[in-house]
């Protein structure tokens, strides 16, 4: 019995799929395929019933699983044992960013981290929330900012501030719709947004709020395109408070309401749970929070 098939083993029980465990663990199906067989054979029970829509445990690989879990948790708390003795942090940090950099602090917050760390090297990734928070939940990342509210268990969160979001209107719509009540404000176009796009949840939930469901222009994933979209008269969205302000400022855009926040939303940190003490996680998160909360 191998580490890596525990690992594996306990992938596709968290799954529940082989392709998802597959791409979890940067595996071919065939390889995890194969390593389930292989402990299986070892164990001389069956660990998991096949179906069309994916696999579950049986009864023997339930008993099974709080076993491998332990020890794949006393592993990893071994390593991060050895690495914490070593003289100075060092190694590669990849960091997923999203939206405005400055929105994130990432200037003080890396300077502080190399001051404290000199032998760390950052690496950052800029995308769009539902890809930073899935590239994290792989290990692709070693940790990420996020709008909204994180749906996976093996992903830990660090609350960094709630953030507020207004409707900006075109300015030929908003000097008509600017005080509009809900129900008219669902008959308005508003611009489409990708499914990976947390903004994109954040509207659903406003809409869903409301009972709303207006009609989508396009589909779009960035917060820039959005504003010169809402410029250029296409439709309506949500912005992020200072984002929308900023811009109704010189009038080509306008705020609903005079800029009231519709919906509020958690920005957060993420990494994997499985790092929980992993010491340059810890490291990663000793700096944020004293940029993030000084006191």
């Amino acid at each position: 019995m191998e580490i890596y098939q525990l690992r594996t083993f306990v992938a596709v029980a968290q799954q529940g799929h082989l392709t998802q465990a597959a791409e979890l663990l940067h595996l071919s199906q065939p390889a995890v395929t194969a390593q389930i067989k292989a402990l299986e054979e070892e164990l001389g029970m069956s660990l998991f019933e096949r179906y069309p829509g994916g696999v579950q445990l049986t009864e023997a690989g339930k008993a099974f699983l709080p076993d491998a879990e332990h020890i794949l948790s006393v592993s990893r708390d071994m390593l991060y044992r050895a690495k914490s003795m070593s003289a100075e942090p060092r190694g590669k940090i990849r960091i997923g960013t999203v939206g405005v950099p400055a929105r994130l602090r990432i200037g003080p917050w890396l300077a502080l981290l190399r001051q404290r760390c000199p032998l760390i090297t950052v690496q950052t990734t800029h995308g769009i929330s539902g890809v930073i928070l899935n590239d994290v939940r792989k290990k692709i990342l070693d940790g990420g900012f996020y709008f909204g509210r994180n749906p996976f268990q093996n992903v830990n969160t660090v609350p960094l501030a709630e953030l507020g979001f207004c409707v900006a209107m075109p300015a030929a719509l908003g000097h008509e719709h600017h005080e509009s009540d809900w129900k008219t404000l669902g008959k308005l176009p508003w611009l489409g947004l990708s499914q990976f796009m947390s903004l994109c949840g954040i509207t659903q939930e406003l809409w869903r709020t409301h009972n709303i469901a207006p009609k989508r222009v396009g589909e779009f994933d960035d917060e820039g395109t959005l504003v010169e979209l809402v410029k250029a008269g296409l439709g309506i969205s949500l912005l992020a408070e200072r984002t929308a302000r900023r811009f109704a400022a010189d009038g080509s855009i306008v705020l609903w309401r005079g800029g009231e926040i519709a919906i509020s939303a958690p920005l957060q940190f993420l990494y994997s749970a499985e790092r929980q003490n992993d010491p340059m996680i810890a490291m990663l998160l000793d700096t944020l929070r004293e940029v993030w909360m000084p006191e």
